[in-house]
C-alpha cells in the first residue's frame, strides 16, 4: 500500500445499490403509526437506486437490539432470505450504528446498508453538475467519518514492514487524517461556489426581480411544474430525487414583468443531516427567496405528513419565515377540481392544479402576479418613506 493512500471507504460508497442488484429490504415496526408508509417509501427509494427487491422482511420490536438492531432470530431469517433469493445486499429502513452494521455483515455474510447510506447512494448516482458532485462527496465523507470511529479493524494494522516498524500512525489514524483533509478541501470548494451564487443573487436583488423557489417532498411533481411554468425542459421523472441541481429560469408575467423561478432538490422524511449540511449552498436559493411554492402530491394518502417533513427541513435551514403558497399538484389523480383558496385577507394561499395536464396553472400565475404586485407596492411605499425621512432630516 502506498503511503498516504486512503483505504477506509466503505463498500456502500462504491455503489451500495447498483442496477439489477438483488436486495432484501428490512423494515421493523417499533410501534409507530407510519410503518406501512415508511416501508412503501423504502421500496421507492430502492427502485430509484436501481435495486431489484427480492424479498421483504418485517417484524415488531419494542426497541432496537444494541448489537444487531434486529433480534438474533430475525437476523437468521434475513440471512435465509438472502441465501434463498441470491440477494447480495440487505437494506434496512433505519439508521444503523457502525458496530451494528459490522455485526450484521459478519452474521449475514452480505453487505448491509442503512437508509441514510441508500439515500446518499441515490444522490451519488444522480449528481451531474460539479457543485452537485462536490456536495454529495462531502456528505458521503462526513457520513463515513462516523464509521471510522471503530469497527474497521482491517485499518488498525500498523503501517510498514522490515526497517519501517515502530511508532507512527496506524492506518486508521492515517485514513482519518486524509479524510479530514479531503473534507476541508471540499468545503473550501463549496465556499467558492456559494460566493458565485451570492454574486448572482445580489445582481437579481439590484434588478429588483422577485425570486420564487419550488420546494416540496421528493416526487411531488416540482420539476414537472417548473417545466410547465417556464418551458425549461428540466429533467422530470416518476422517481425519488430526480432533481438534485438547482435550476433557475426567468418567467415573464405581462402584468408585473420578469420573475425568477428555481427548481430545488426534494426533501424526504428523516433527510440525513449530512446531506442538509452539504447542500446548504444549493438550498440558499430557498432561504433567500421572496416566495416558496410548496408543491404537494395531492393524491398521496400521507400528504399531511409530507408537508410536515418539508416544513421541518425548511425550519432547519432557516427558511421557515419565507412566505409560502401551497400547490396541491396531481389533482388529475385525486379527482379534486382546479382552483384557488384565499385567506381572510383575500390573498391566495392554496392552489389546486395538475402540472401534467395544465389545469389550474392560470390560478397559480394569478397568485404569482398578486405577490409580485404586492412586492412592488411595498418597495414603492418603502422608497417614499425613505424619501420623506430624508426630507425631514434636511
Amino acid at each position: 500500500m502506498a503511503a498516504g493512500e486512503f483505504t477506509g471507504r466503505p463498500k456502500h460508497l462504491n455503489g451500495a445499490a447498483r442496477a439489477a442488484e438483488g436486495a432484501v429490504l428490512v423494515a421493523l415496526d417499533f410501534g409507530s403509526n407510519d410503518h406501512a408508509d415508511s416501508l412503501a417509501e423504502l421500496r421507492l427509494l430502492a427502485s430509484s437506486a436501481g435495486v431489484d427487491v427480492r424479498a421483504v422482511v418485517e417484524g415488531r420490536r419494542s426497541r432496537p437490539d444494541p448489537a444487531l438492531f434486529a433480534g438474533s432470530g430475525k437476523v437468521d431469517q434475513i440471512a435465509r432470505a438472502c441465501a434463498d433469493t441470491g440477494a447480495r445486499v440487505v437494506i434496512f429502513d433505519h439508521e444503523l450504528s457502525p458496530a451494528q452494521q459490522r455485526n450484521l455483515e459478519r452474521r449475514i455474510e452480505c453487505r448491509v446498508v442503512d437508509r441514510t447510506s441508500l439515500i446518499l447512494d441515490i444522490f451519488a448516482q444522480r449528481a451531474s453538475s460539479h457543485e452537485g458532485k462536490v456536495q454529495v462527496e462531502l456528505a458521503q465523507l462526513q457520513h463515513l467519518a462516523t464509521r471510522l470511529v471503530r469497527g474497521w479493524t482491517h485499518l488498525e494494522r500498523q503501517k510498514g514492514g522490515i526497517g519501517l516498524r515502530g511508532p507512527g500512525e496506524t492506518q486508521l489514524e492515517t485514513d482519518r487524517r486524509l479524510l479530514g483533509q479531503r473534507v476541508k478541501l471540499l468545503k473550501e470548494r463549496l465556499v467558492k461556489l456559494q460566493r458565485q451564487r451570492d454574486v448572482q443573487r445580489r445582481a437579481r436583488v439590484r434588478a429588483d426581480v422577485m425570486s420564487v423557489s419550488l420546494v416540496g417532498y421528493t416526487n411531488a411533481g416540482k420539476s414537472t411544474l417548473f417545466n410547465a411554468l417556464t418551458h425549461a425542459g428540466a429533467y422530470a421523472a416518476d422517481q425519488l430525487f430526480a432533481t438534485l441541481d438547482t435550476t433557475t429560469r426567468r418567467l415573464y408575467l405581462p402584468e408585473v414583468g420578469r420573475i425568477t423561478v428555481s427548481d430545488t432538490v426534494g426533501f424526504i422524511r428523516a433527510l440525513p443531516h449530512t446531506l442538509v449540511a452539504a447542500f446548504r449552498a444549493t438550498l440558499e436559493e430557498t432561504i433567500h427567496a421572496d416566495l416558496l411554492l410548496h408543491v404537494v402530491d395531492a393524491a398521496s394518502p400521507i400528504r399531511d405528513r409530507q408537508v410536515e417533513a418539508v416544513n421541518k427541513v425548511l425550519a432547519e435551514i432557516g427558511a421557515a419565515a419565507v412566505p409560502q403558497i401551497l400547490v396541491m399538484n396531481k389533482i388529475d389523480l385525486s379527482g379534486v377540481p382546479a382552483g384557488a383558496d384565499r385567506d381572510d385577507c383575500g390573498n391566495i394561499r392554496r392552489v389546486r392544479l395538475s402540472a401534467r395536464t395544465g389545469a389550474g396553472l392560470g390560478e397559480l400565475r394569478q397568485a404569482l402576479i398578486e405577490v409580485a404586485a404586492s412586492k412592488d407596492t411595498s418597495r414603492i411605499s418603502t422608497n417614499k418613506t425613505e424619501n420623506l425621512s430624508d426630507a425631514h432630516v434636511t
